[in-house]
């Protein structure tokens, strides 16, 4: 990446820059110092969409400066209209020219047209700007994001992925470059919360809460009739496809353990998961007194979006929660039997290394086949169980060698999809002739 270090010297700015420029003054060069340059990696998801929204709330204190988009080439062209960033990536080349020369044909003046993952790294180590959200679903975004440690930004993590695959290794450079990685997720953004009460040596227990999916209250037995138009309905949020169905498996809070343990540097028996169906309460911390503090507020990404970017402040909002409405709130314990996926998160927390990234990748490739009807429900965690004992735990010592962990494991997991699935077509064709 040396050459992305040039460029960040090549367009470094200065105070003295911007006060020389013609027509400046010192309110407009201290206004620019005085907001947050934002990048966004997967402008286009519904992450990405609610940080432009708080943007657009708070216009004196932030300025998007640079968006990954994907491959949704007319949102992009739409974000790029409306926020004018000095630099877009897009998933590939010929979209990048098509989007460019709309830009062009639009009037927009001044924004870079790039793609591909060496274009989202660009996106995330942009020289002006100083913060990074990270939202880009699975290991697609993750180095860029490791990329953006790396360059000394802050970064607000809503991609759980990263931390599940090479958590180890982006944690370990926050540290070296002295920077925060503030949790974007709703749950560990509470935690975050939480323990501003109090040192991580005094914490008992951490507390996940999770919704229970749709499935908390369907009998086991009759997993195996769910539809993909069932495991989308989450009861509380709306979210990707893929989010829903892991919520829908609790492999969603089985990845927020991994991603916990590696936030908050505690071992996985300290992470403990709840059942909360009203998401209200979204994260508990327990200290070693007893006292237990909990954060709970509105079901609005919006609210976690907004603390990370003005973090440490807090500012005011309009996401208010009515605390008078609230009448009852249960807790459940988590069964681990009929949501397997949970107690195979567990598992690869503990081993580490390349566990925790067959995890993913598996977990990543069930879930698609799941989604265009390839297997049942019920073969995602058994897809995962076989993908994740093949893998060897073994410590990884770079992103190239998480990423080649994360290849063979896919291809272990498509082969097991195709064997899975013939069996399904298998069982199909039996129930018919009977």
């Amino acid at each position: 990446m040396l050459h992305l270090a040039a460029e960040r010297r090549k367009n470094a700015i200065s105070f003295a820059d911007l006060a020389s420029l013609p027509g400046s003054n010192f309110t407009r060069v201290t206004s620019y110092f005085s907001m947050k340059h934002i990048a966004i990696l997967g402008s286009t998801g519904s992450i990405g969409r609610s940080t432009l929204s708080v943007v657009e709330s708070y216009p004196d204190r932030f300025e998007v400066t640079s968006l990954a988009a994907g491959r949704n080439l007319e949102s992009a062209f739409e974000q790029a209209k409306r926020w004018k960033p000095r630099l877009i990536s897009v998933a590939d080349e010929k979209d990048a020219e098509i989007l460019d020369a709309r830009l062009k044909a639009a009037g927009v003046e001044g924004t870079e047209v790039t793609s591909g993952s060496a274009g989202a790294a660009r996106v995330a180590t942009h020289p002006h700007c100083d913060f990074v959200v990270s939202a880009i679903v699975g290991v697609a975004g993750l180095e860029a994001t490791y990329e953006a440690v790396r360059a000394g930004k802050t970064v607000g993590l809503a991609n759980k992925e990263c931390l599940v695959a090479a958590g180890e290794l982006i944690t370990a450079e926050a540290r070296r470059q002295g920077k925060p990685l503030l949790p974007i997720d709703s749950e560990h953004n509470a935690i975050h919360q939480c323990l501003r009460g109090g040192t991580l040596q005094e914490v008992q227990s951490i507390w996940l809460t999770a919704s229970g999916g749709p499935f908390l209250n369907k009998p086991r037995a009759e997993f195996f009739r769910i539809t993909v138009q069932e495991a989308l309905k989450h009861p509380t949020w709306k979210m990707g496809s893929r989010i829903t169905i892991d919520s829908a498996t609790l492999m969603n809070k089985g990845f927020e353990v991994i991603e916990a343990c590696r936030l908050f540097n505690l071992p996985p028996s300290q992470v403990r998961v709840m059942v909360h169906p009203q998401s209200t309460i979204h994260s508990m911390v327990e200290f070693v007194d007893g006292s237990i503090l909990a954060q709970f507020s509105v079901t609005d990404m919006r609210l976690p979006i907004l603390y990370a970017l003005t973090y440490p402040e807090r500012v005011a909002s309009d996401m208010h929660l009515s605390v008078m409405d609230l009448r009852h709130l249960d807790f459940i314990p988590p069964d681990m039997e009929k949501f397997p996926c949970l107690q195979l998160a567990y598992e690869a927390a503990e081993a580490g290394g390349g566990k925790t990234v067959a995890l993913n990748a598996a977990d990543e490739i069930a879930v698609s086949s799941f989604l265009d009807g390839s297997i049942g429900f019920e073969d995602i965690p058994k897809i995962i169980k076989q993908v994740v004992a093949a893998t060897e735990a073994g410590q990884l010592e770079s992103i190239s060698q998480v990423l080649d962990v994360d290849k063979e494991a896919r291809r272990v997991a498509q082969e097991m999809v195709r064997q899975f699935g013939r069996s399904t077509m298998v069982g199909q064709s039996t129930l018919r002739e009977k």
